[in-house]
């Protein structure tokens, strides 16, 4: 069993063409994900001078090479939730938004021709409980009426038809999300960028950002040399990378949430079909949840918050061997099947659950997406590259409050007492 993502170890590895620092830009993009390597080639294809910045050993190492490979539309939070909450014209223009993410990251790969098999093939939202299944059904309901005529609420049968599991009490159905291979379409992104005249810079971390008068432009400082840029793109979602001093105001209303995925041996197309005969993206509603896929070469990747913990070998392991219990428990003829891979990997949660993103003393920022970050990353690199040349407009997510998290200074030491939180929460639901 390998402790590495099966995107990037199945993926081509992007290399940069070899460069010197350089001691001006346009912009300076820091992070290397998602979010960075679209507004980088987005903003490479206007003529100007990009510089990504990436602390680390290769493009899309974390959040974004570290997911379950979905692509799905539908809001972070529940849109009921949400209309409720911020009233409907704003929630449909939200949800309307993650429509747009998943066509962007479509485009994207059609424009580029990257070779990452990507399909639309529709979000199942499973419910284990009868009580979440009339939730997804009253909520179902109202976004047929007012928000997506593409949705579909499925009983119990109808999910049995295509899940061999009898776990599952029904399902809502959202037809318009998609899939691919994460570590494929990174590469093909970064390469994109590069090619379109990006600079991208690995092992490159930003250990200071210092404000060049009352002006956007600052003087970014690495170790391989400082960098006059006139703009900066913050793009680091929940990366602990960089001292405190430089990003402790984004870390003190971010929390970085461990998710954790193992991908079983190749099942064979005959029995991948026998399991999950839709082959959609799956994700059960619950605090605690599981979500899984089947890959081009017939394996299953399977994930969930096993454990409210942050990522690293020996967490891995132990969350590795929760979720092959709980892959048992969903598909008992899978109990003896041998798992090659299992990983972890920090969402970006924010306390309201919803993307982040504008302009706070001259430096831009676009994180926060909450466990939807794929094709929301994908598609506010292209949103905030519209910003940062003039279109303030196209920010979707601008002029919302933001305030810190209560007790929150970096290490989310509360993620123990969250985590009995919501299983407590769980049970009694």
């Amino acid at each position: 069993m390998k402790l590495d993502s099966y995107w990037n170890d199945t993926a081509p590895v992007f290399a940069p063409k070899p460069a010197e620092l350089p001691a001006s830009a346009d912009v300076v993009i820091v992070g290397g994900g998602f979010t960075g390597l679209s507004a980088a080639h987005s903003l490479a294809k206007t003529g100007a001078n990009v510089v990504l910045l990436e602390a680390g050993a290769r493009v899309a190492n974390e959040a974004s090479g570290r997911n379950g490979g979905h692509v799905n539309n539908g809001l972070s939070v529940d849109y009921l939730d949400a209309a409720e909450k911020y009233g409907t014209q704003l929630a449909r223009t939200w949800y309307h938004e993650f429509d747009a993410a998943v066509d962007t990251v479509e485009r994207l790969v059609a424009q580029e021709q990257i070779d990452c098999a990507f399909r639309r093939c529709g979000k199942l939202k499973l419910a284990t409980k009868p009580a979440h299944y009339e939730a997804l059904s009253r909520s179902g309901e109202r976004m047929l009426r007012e928000v997506d005529a593409d949705v579909e609420v499925l009983d119990a049968s109808q999910v049995r038809a295509e899940i061999d599991s009898d776990r599952y009490q029904g399902g809502l159905l959202q037809k318009k999300s998609a899939q691919m291979h994460m570590g494929q379409f990174a590469a093909g992104l970064a390469q994109a960028a590069e090619r379109n005249g990006a600079q991208i810079h690995l092992n490159t971390p930003v250990q200071r950002l210092q404000r060049i008068g009352r002006s956007r432009a600052h003087q970014v400082v690495t170790p391989r040399g400082t960098v006059r840029a006139d703009q900066v793109l913050l793009a680091t979602g929940a990366t602990q990378h960089g001292n405190y001093q430089t990003f402790g105001w984004l870390r003190r209303r971010l929390v970085g949430i461990g998710s954790f995925l193992i991908v079983t041996a190749p099942l064979g197309p005959e029995l991948a079909r026998s399991l999950l005969a839709g082959s959609r993206n799956y994700v059960t509603v619950a605090n605690i949840h599981n979500y899984f896929r089947l890959t081009p070469d017939h394996r299953l990747v399977f994930g969930g918050r096993a454990r409210f913990a942050v990522s690293n070998p020996t967490s891995d392991q132990k969350s590795g061997a929760i979720l092959r219990q709980a892959l048992a428990e969903v598909f008992p003829q899978l109990a003896d099947i041998g798992i090659d891979y299992c990983w972890g990997g920090l969402v970006d949660m924010s306390q309201d659950r919803l993307p982040h993103a504008g302009e706070r003393d001259g430096l831009f920022y676009s994180m926060g997406y909450s466990g939807h970050g794929v094709q929301m990353s994908v598609h506010m690199g292209q949103r905030m590259a519209e910003s940062m040349l003039g279109n303030a407009v196209a920010n979707p997510w601008r002029d919302r409050p933001w305030p810190a998290i209560p007790g929150h200074f970096g290490p989310p030491w509360f993620l123990p007492a969250v985590g009995l939180y919501f299983r407590i929460k769980d049970k009694l639901s």
